[in-house]
């Protein structure tokens, strides 16, 4: 279920989602995944998805 939420940029100034426009890169764990969103303002929002 939470997966499914939209993911936004916190820096400062930015509100930008972060699944339409950012770079996402993903490394799959026994944990989980994980995933760096690089959004168009320069900043990097990491996010775990348990699986």
């Amino acid at each position: 279920m939470l997966e499914n939420l939209t993911s936004t940029c916190e820096a400062p100034g930015c509100d930008r989602s972060l699944d339409d426009d950012a770079l996402m890169l993903a490394m799959r764990t026994e944990a989980g995944e994980r995933r760096a969103y690089e959004c168009a303002c320069g900043a990097v929002t990491v996010t775990v998805v348990r699986g």
